[in-house]
């Protein structure tokens, strides 16, 4: 559709197709590379604790500065995406993390890691408020469930690959090549970004001026059904950043067992979550059709009972590691079931103008509401109780709260979700010139 803007031809943005599709593949690729590079350094965890002489509580302050890096910077970050352009900002940030992954391998003292992992986080920071913002934008309403299901499984499988190729290669090549190696396809895919078809940043509708970085803060944060988002996802964040960072050092404490098979286990855990992802993403756009509160109840659900499962899991780890197992894969399946409606949570209550701006909110809050302190606070009390095995048991299941409580506060914003949604249905995007 064309109309007139100013004298001028106005194209509203087109969705689906090749263009559409080539932007998920590549944001998932991206996506994909991003949790690599995440989750390789839990790993490795054990050799270089050994090598650098390192304790769980430093352990758990380089991931916990780590994600404060991403909370921090997240919304400035995303505010430039939603302002500048978000292919360019997208590749930029793939850049940067990636030659900061590469940098974490040299270290030789706690310090240098800590500063280049703190680099990395700088440089994800922004990158699935622009991803996500471009899937939204790229498909109808109506599939954003499906597509952003797809973009989910990316998290799965990088989790997975970091876990499982990272520890192969620190026990055939030493704990600091999985960092050099997983440096190189984020540059590959950051220069594929930059042929992405964009969006025109779009005015927030009050007289035609683009809202300031502030203002738009404070026009979110207005919004109930994100109120309740936002601290749902905190807390959620609590259980699962424990679980995502602890899993392979409890294996290896539990079995004493080197790295390559800890993450080869973990990582069999991880791949769950594909199934989990997929499912949801079709699940809530099925149920959304039938309950327009189903974008929050759904994760409300997977939140809590994920939660109770990975007590459970913990639990029996000592006395029946295949039950333990086969609990923790649900406990991964559940939980990334409710991931796809969270992201068109956060896209379909705000007008397009704070698209990007939206998700960055999300990623700070998600970390600093709990998800950034968890692996720290979960170190510290392990450590507090003797450490090893029995003391990281115990530190998980404290965690798992979080999950419970997060799921509540979804229940809570599903009240207001269909209002909100209401009020910026039909708001147009434009194509880029």
């Amino acid at each position: 559709m064309s109309e007139q803007k100013n004298g001028l031809p106005v194209n509203d943005y087109q969705t689906g197709g090749w263009k559409a599709h080539w932007i998920l593949i590549v944001c998932s690729l991206l996506y994909m590379m991003n949790y690599v590079d995440r989750t390789v350094l839990t790993v490795v965890v054990q050799p270089m604790k050994v090598e650098l002489g390192l304790s769980d509580s430093d352990v758990g302050l380089l991931l916990t500065v780590f994600t404060l890096s991403i909370a921090l910077f997240s919304f400035p970050v995303a505010y430039l995406v939603d302002r500048w352009s978000r292919k360019k900002a997208i590749s930029l940030m793939a850049f940067i993390w990636s030659a900061f992954t590469l940098v974490t391998g040299l270290a030789r003292s706690f310090v240098g890691v800590l500063i280049p992992r703190m680099l990395v986080g700088v440089g994800e920071a922004g990158f699935s408020a622009g991803g996500t913002a471009m899937i939204t934008a790229a498909y109808k309403p109506q599939k954003h469930g499906a597509v952003l299901g797809i973009f989910n499984v990316a998290i799965s499988v990088g989790a997975a690959l970091g876990t499982v190729m990272g520890g192969i290669l620190s026990v055939k090549m030493g704990w600091r090549y999985p960092f050099y190696i997983f440096a190189i396809p984020g540059v590959i895919l950051g220069i594929c970004a930059l042929f992405l078809v964009d969006y025109k940043t779009v005015p927030s509708g009050t007289g035609g001026d683009r809202p300031r970085f502030f203002n738009s803060v404070l026009e979110l944060l207005k919004i109930p059904t994100l109120r309740w988002f936002f601290l749902g996802y905190g807390l959620m964040m609590i259980t699962s950043q424990a679980m995502l960072a602890w899993t392979p050092a409890l294996i290896m404490r539990e079995f004493n067992v080197k790295e390559d098979v800890a993450g080869s286990i973990a990582g069999s855990a991880v791949v769950m979550a594909i199934v989990g992802a997929l499912l949801g993403g079709w699940l809530t756009d099925f149920w959304q059709k039938r309950n327009s509160k189903s974008r929050m109840l759904l994760p409300g659900w997977t939140s809590l009972i994920s939660g109770l499962l990975l007590v459970a899991a913990v639990l029996l780890l000592g006395t029946s590691w295949p039950l333990a197992a086969a609990i923790a894969g649900v406990v991964y399946l559940v939980y990334y079931v409710g991931m796809p409606a969270l992201g068109a949570v956060s896209q379909e209550v705000v007008h397009p103008a704070y698209k990007g701006l939206s998700w960055g909110l999300t990623v700070f809050f998600m970390y600093m509401l709990g998800g950034a302190w968890s692996p720290w606070l979960t170190g510290g009390i392990s450590d507090s109780l003797g450490g090893g095995a029995h003391g990281l048991e115990i530190a998980i299941i404290i965690a798992c709260a979080g999950g419970v409580a997060g799921g509540l506060c979804f229940f809570m914003g599903s009240r207001s979700f269909s209002a909100d949604a209401d009020k910026v249905r039909g708001a147009r995007i434009e194509a880029a010139a």
